[in-house]
């Protein structure tokens, strides 16, 4: 068991690297990425809870991986409308899990510098994350480059003079079965996403996690940012529960890897 999933997480890995060269010629990407003709994109909400073994809906520990149809190089299908200032970092922007630029062109933070990915961009790499609840903070660990996020619930405010960081500081709260995640205090260093939607050190993101049942846990995430977004940006995403599974360990700098695999 242990097995097949790091063999299932290393092919992620090198189809992710390796996407430039199947994506169908003259597709363009900011026309079919950038604000679109098929209407805002809304969130989903709590979903209903679907039967199966007891589970305490303020529990959220365990080991999470993405759901099938989960995950990917964005969230959803739409995405966000831009401003102008916003467009333009989009077009600047050399993805290479877009499929336009190879790992040798392009600009990705992540990539070409190993930089932590952000918040929301880290649901996006294809490993799991941990869930660890004290009574001081809920605990984020996530597998992708030993990455730890506090997400602070003993009743503190988000500090007057935040130092900007690249996974924000976050507080958060119970609203019912809902686990209400506020961040902020963001450098402008990372994407949104793994395609190339820039934020600001303004950005202010909003994460609404519901257990669902025993194995599924969903977020309803929103994104605020003046100068990069022209309105909030809402996504969802689902994970399944792995009981067991173990974090394992993955450094950024073994990805230098793949750059030959491509040649």
């Amino acid at each position: 068991m242990r097995m097949h999933r790091i063999i299932a997480n290393l092919v992620l890995s090198i189809l992710y690297s390796v996407s430039a060269t199947l994506v169908a010629a003259g597709q363009s990407r900011f026309s079919t990425l950038q604000q679109g003709s098929a209407g805002p994109q809304q969130m989903r909400g709590p979903a209903p809870s679907i039967p199966g073994p007891p589970h305490d809906p303020h529990d959220l520990t365990g080991v999470w991986n993405a759901r099938r149809g989960y995950g990917g190089n964005t969230f959803g299908r739409q995405g966000p409308d831009l401003t102008e200032w916003g467009q333009q970092q989009f077009r600047m922007a050399k993805a290479s899990n877009g499929g336009e630029y190879t790992l040798q062109e392009t600009n990705d933070p992540l990539l070409t510098k190993c930089l932590p990915p952000g918040t929301p961009r880290i649901y996006l790499q294809p490993v799991p994350m941990q869930v660890i609840q004290t009574p001081k903070a809920v605990l984020f660990l996530y597998e992708y480059d030993h990455i730890v996020r506090h997400v602070f619930i003993d009743g503190r405010k988000h500090p007057a003079d935040i130092t900007p960081t690249y996974m924000g500081h976050s507080v958060g709260r119970w609203d019912g079965n809902i686990f209400v995640v506020d961040t902020v205090g963001f450098n402008d260093k990372t994407w949104l996403d793994r395609i190339g939607h820039a934020h600001s050190d303004q950005l202010h993101v909003i994460e609404r996690f519901h257990r669902l049942d025993q194995n599924n846990l969903d977020i309803d995430i929103t994104m605020e940012d003046a100068k990069a977004l022209a309105k909030p940006w809402d996504v969802h995403f689902g994970f399944s529960l792995h009981a067991d599974w173990e974090i394992m360990e993955l450094a950024c700098t073994d990805n230098a890897a793949f750059v030959n695999f491509e040649k």
